[in-house]
């Protein structure tokens, strides 16, 4: 019997709890649904106002992965959608606004992915992302040391740069921006990872191209296009372990020198939301946001 449970006055049918998500682990549906719950109230600002892409795996990192922007089959009336334009023709999207859509979507068994942009204003990005990506041997460590170059060049031009794991093997660099479309934000970008490659010829490289990436960072500057999407912060991935999209400070990315130093678990994040809150609070202070030149 599936058991139900009432989350802020919404009736929800939790399946599956004690079925084995992560087997290098053992961790279970029960306890994913679990560490959404604690870590709620740092994810939700993330998630809200932003169409909601689902990678689901609900038969674990090791099943049948699928990726789908449209409302699911059988979602409930009270999840909030929206219309969202799309170059295809528009089509509806789940917004996750509040606690029970958060449980909903998570009883999904989904990575949560989300664009550059909120609803009410889907014609101008209010956030840039730099997906750092590292080519083995290069791991997170050479990312860091990217990071922290790309961070005094987003400063110079009066952006404010935060750093947060990929939840895999990189790094994402996020900021908040006003007054530019996705595209202007997506040449920004490029223009930024390009100059990162002519500066760090023998660490960076700008293009997706395979060859070009062993032992080498890949910037990638796409994710800001308008349809694109990126982890969102908090997010669990479809991983071997439960690891998390983990916001982390500029001080942990100095001093990284080993790749484990990087790689968070949902309880590592349950305790770091505990104590220190979000460490992406400021990417909401419309005051800061900086100018794409």
């Amino acid at each position: 019997m599936t058991p139900i449970t009432e989350v802020e006055g919404r009736r929800l049918a939790l399946s599956n709890l004690d079925k084995v998500l992560y087997p290098a682990t053992g961790f279970t549906k029960g306890e994913t649904l679990h560490y959404y719950a604690m870590v709620a109230d740092a994810l939700l600002p993330h998630l809200r106002d932003r169409p909601l892409s689902f990678l689901r795996y609900p038969d674990g990192p090791d099943g049948q992965l699928f990726f789908a922007k449209n409302v699911p089959p059988g979602t409930p009336g009270w999840v909030t959608t929206a219309e969202v334009p799309r170059a295809e023709g528009p089509s509806r999207m789940v917004l996750v606004q509040d606690l029970a859509s958060l449980m909903w979507a998570a009883n999904l068994v989904t990575e949560f992915h989300t664009p550059q942009w909120v609803i009410r204003n889907a014609e101008e990005a209010d956030r840039l992302v730099l997906d750092l990506d590292p080519g083995a041997p290069a791991t997170v460590v050479e990312c860091c040391e990217v990071a922290l170059w790309l961070r005094e060049r987003l400063a110079a031009d009066g952006i404010t740069a935060y750093a947060k794991t990929s939840g895999a093997k990189g790094l994402h660099l996020l900021a908040a921006v006003r007054g530019a479309s996705s595209e202007r934000v997506t040449d920004y970008a490029k223009r930024l990872a390009v100059e990162a490659e002519r500066t760090m010829p023998r660490l960076v490289v700008h293009r997706m191209t395979r060859s070009l990436r062993p032992g080498k960072v890949f910037v990638d500057w796409s994710q800001n296009a308008a349809r694109k999407t990126t982890a969102t912060p908090y997010t669990l991935r479809a991983r071997p372990e439960p690891t998390v999209s983990a916001p982390v400070t500029w001080e942990e990315v100095e001093e990284c020198g080993a790749p484990e130093q990087l790689a968070f678990r949902a309880q590592d994040v349950i305790a770091r939301v505990h104590d220190h809150g979000d460490l992406l609070d400021q990417l909401f202070d419309d005051r800061a946001a900086g100018e794409v030149t």
